[in-house]
């Protein structure tokens, strides 16, 4: 079989039983239930929410997105071999030590397959927040040129490329376009800082401003979780992206859970631990396709600048890559998988059928 056909490109084409539409981002779709079904679900799957919860399938594809655009390689291969499978098997062993550790839980409340998971929905907090533990990326560019306060937190002078932070520093950002708070623009993914939120804190979707120091505590001690445990296995944990929400148990508390992915080679920079401390910076990441891709194209200002969105497009659109770059994005994924959960990850040679069999023999959510 070729490594095409195991590759899960298009997720949002499933027959499964629903009344909206399918929300399709860049590498996950959403399927939102039925209420009879989700009601169903609830009550023979003995889930922890409310009764009347909506659920949703959410689906993760092979698609890799980079600089804002999907790419592909030669030979019909629109993805990368394994990475669905992999995100979702760590964010899965994240969520898990997490609970264990009484941080919080997650959105997740079954895994029918290794590319499925069903959620409930969470109102989310509109914010993005990014724990750095290293200087690394945007902010040493920023750094460089003199920038010294990030988020509203001063940074010593003197720091090098790729050291470590003095403390865990969290820089939280816009999630969507939220109007009407002052000093904060009007566009997505902007900066914020703590006082930013603290003083709009309904604005951000907080229930109350006491919630912004649970936020920051499942933040940082859901970094230490991940840090640590990546440590054990040589691994230096750089900085990462968490997103929150609320939802509604059984009992009809609502409380602050863990949202998305977390931990992963997409959401999150991960070293190499011996090469680092050989001075040397091997990326468990996704960043490191990101290097690639600067450094295959004789024009990488196209892809940092984003007053070039068009040429961009056009780029990732007409320019198959070679598909030894998919394969060594796949081996960086599964690899790290593979690290992190101690368990061996088994490709599909169907998916797609996969899932649509479970999901109707076992779930009766295709008719």
């Amino acid at each position: 079989m070729s490594l095409a056909k195991k590759v899960l490109a298009s997720n949002n084409d499933l027959p499964i039983r629903t009344e909206q539409p399918v929300h399709s981002g860049k590498v996950r779709s959403v399927y939102w239930l039925t209420d009879a079904d989700s009601r169903r679900l609830i009550a023979e799957k003995g889930y922890n929410v409310a009764a009347d919860a909506p659920l949703a399938i959410m689906v993760i594809s092979d698609r890799i997105s980079a600089f804002e655009c999907i790419w592909h390689a030669e030979g019909g291969m629109q993805g990368v071999p394994g990475k669905g499978a992999a995100l979702n098997a760590i964010s899965n062993h994240w969520f898990k030590l997490f609970r264990e550790h009484n941080l919080a839980d997650s959105h997740i409340l079954d895994v029918p397959h290794p590319l499925v998971w069903i959620v409930q929905k969470a109102k989310p907090v509109m914010i993005e927040a990014i724990c750095r533990q290293y200087i690394t990326g945007s902010m040493w560019r920023a750094y460089e040129k003199g920038e010294r306060n990030f988020c509203g937190i001063e940074i010593p002078d003197g720091l090098k490329r790729d050291q470590r932070l003095p403390e865990l520093l969290i820089t939280p950002s816009t999630k969507g376009i939220l109007k009407g708070i002052p000093g904060v623009p009007e566009a997505d993914d902007v900066n914020v800082s703590r006082a930013d939120i603290e003083n709009n804190y309904e604005s951000f979707k907080f229930r109350s401003l006491g919630d912004i120091d649970v936020y920051e505590k499942l933040l940082s001690e859901g970094f230490a979780v991940i840090s640590d445990a990546l440590a054990a296995i040589g691994q230096v944990f750089v900085d990462t992206k968490f997103e929150f929400g609320y939802v509604t148990d059984k009992q009809g508390n609502e409380k602050l859970i863990y949202m998305d992915e977390v931990g992963t080679p997409d959401s999150s920079r991960i070293w190499d631990g011996a090469s680092y401390a050989e001075g040397k910076i091997i990326e468990n990441s996704k960043e490191g396709f990101r290097q690639l891709l600067l450094n295959h194209f004789p024009d990488p200002d196209i892809l940092l600048n984003k007053n070039r969105m068009a040429e961009r497009s056009a780029l990732a659109r007409d320019n198959a890559l070679p598909e030894e770059v998919m394969m060594a994005v796949s081996d960086t994924y599964v690899g790290i998988a593979e690290k992190i959960t101690g368990e061996k990850l088994v490709l599909s040679d169907d998916p797609k059928g996969e899932i649509i069999a479970i999901l109707r023999d076992q779930y009766g959510l295709i008719d």
